[in-house]
């Protein structure tokens, strides 16, 4: 496992037990949040402990009964996902900085101002935040988060989660070459062959990206495209 100096204490507490594990900070918060992290590069140290700055292990019984097993990966995971990363303020303003740069990047994808239908920028719904005095949670989800903070804004700024619905339909001449590459835009709902051999392709995308799936459908099609887009 990794030895780098750099480490936090990750605790988890469960029943009046109390377990701890050395940890890359970083890389610990990345495989917390779901991300693609080997465990190996997260870990810190060969053990887990009761009080890591005591060096006070816990016993291979105490492991058993609570977590049901010994085997050190199985019980980190549990820590990292479950617990708490006993961070430097530095390292927890950072954090915070970067998922509320998530979160921001999150709702301007997916909600739209409701009066015009139409996407918001990141710089107003990030103005809105401060205005509200919302507050980011580090260890709860980007998704959870923005769902809260959508509420939050709408006193002072026009805005809900919606999604685009397309209607795309394209010429025979081009349809078996472009076909494929216009699934892959969005959640398909729908597809249809006509007789001509033309192609109709009904998909769903979050509200704030249908500027940029209209520029990437007459990108591949050549502007060759009949589109409908409707915001539900």
């Amino acid at each position: 496992m990794s030895k780098s100096r750099e480490y936090v204490v990750a605790r988890y507490e469960f029943k009046g037990h109390r377990f701890e594990i050395l940890v890359d900070p970083d890389k610990a918060f990345e495989y917390r949040e779901g991300r693609q992290v080997d465990l190996e590069d997260v870990l810190k140290g060969d053990y887990i402990y009761k009080d890591a700055r005591k060096g006070d292990k816990a016993s291979p019984e105490e492991l058993v009964r609570v977590f049901g097993t010994e085997d050190i990966r199985k019980i980190a995971d549990i820590i990292i996902k479950k617990g708490e990363l006993q961070l430097t303020t530095e390292q927890r303003r950072r954090m915070l900085e970067n998922k509320r740069r998530q979160i921001i990047n999150y709702i301007a994808r997916s909600a739209v101002d409701p009066r015009t239908k139409t996407p918001i920028p990141p710089q107003r719904i990030e103005k809105a935040m401060e205005e509200a005095k919302v507050s980011i949670d580090l260890y709860k989800g980007v998704e959870e988060q923005a769902a809260m903070i959508v509420k939050a804004i709408a006193r002072v700024l026009p805005i809900r989660i919606a999604r685009a619905k397309f209607t795309v339909k394209v010429p025979p001449e081009i349809a078996p070459r472009v076909a494929q590459d216009l699934k892959k835009l969005g959640e398909v709902k729908g597809e249809e062959w006509g007789k001509d051999g033309s192609f109709k392709l009904d998909f769903e995308v979050p509200a704030g990206l249908q500027g940029e799936v209209i520029d990437k459908i007459n990108r591949i099609t050549k502007g060759q495209a009949e589109v409908k887009v409707e915001v539900v």
